[in-house]
């Protein structure tokens, strides 16, 4: 079981939190992280780019001149890909980019995800990250604390004054405890977990 310090927004600790060894001290296997990244932003894709194909231009179906005898090349329909104004080929349709991936799996690679911030001390458990007020100064000034430019804010409950602080500060994210993903824990160089958030994620992720 791992021992870390929690922090407050002036970088002092205020008291010490104890982490799971199976949800934050697991074997890293980078092919698993792979694959549900892969599958992650394989997911966001629309898939909704299309053209018409022959069969969906709409065009006479009369072949345009006879077979033999005049000349000139075979031809077919007006909708031919070969002619100006006829159909794509190979073109794109709508599809579905989503990849299946268990939720074992999942759940395996964000144990997987968070073990790796805890390895390299990349993680951060503040005990309150709520803000008194909606002001960048004084989220900016809090993150300097740290000495942290790429983050990634894990909090327990909406905090509307945190998410709109920091709305303007490029390289950083704000999300609540439920949405906690594997692409984003390891997009961010710094995690910063809310004591309370600790609980739930270890609630939610332990054996």
């Amino acid at each position: 079981m791992t021992v870390l310090d929690v922090y407050n927004l002036q970088k002092e600790k205020v008291s010490e939190v104890e982490l799971k060894g199976d949800v934050f001290s697991v074997p890293i296997k980078k092919h698993i992280l792979h694959q549900v990244v892969v599958a992650q932003l394989a997911g966001r894709r629309s898939g909704t780019a299309a053209v018409k194909n022959r069969a969906a231009v709409k065009s006479s179906s009369a072949k345009l001149w006879r077979q033999k005898g005049t000349g000139r090349a075979r031809v077919g329909t007006a909708s031919s890909p070969t002619r100006k104004g006829g159909g794509v080929a190979f073109g794109p349709s709508p599809r579905k980019y989503d990849q299946k991936v268990p939720k074992k799996v999942k759940r395996s690679a964000l144990r997987m995800a968070l073990s790796d911030k805890v390895q390299c001390d990349q993680m951060f458990v503040i005990d309150d990250f709520s803000l008194p007020e909606i002001k960048t100064k004084r989220f900016v000034e809090a993150m300097n604390q740290f000495d942290v430019r790429k983050a990634l804010i894990v909090t327990n409950v909406k905090s509307e004054n945190l998410e709109k602080s920091s709305k303007n500060v490029p390289k950083v994210k704000v999300m609540r405890h439920e949405g906690l993903n594997v692409y984003d824990i390891l997009k961010y160089d710094t995690l910063f977990l809310e004591r309370m958030a600790v609980d739930k994620i270890q609630e939610a992720l332990g054996s």
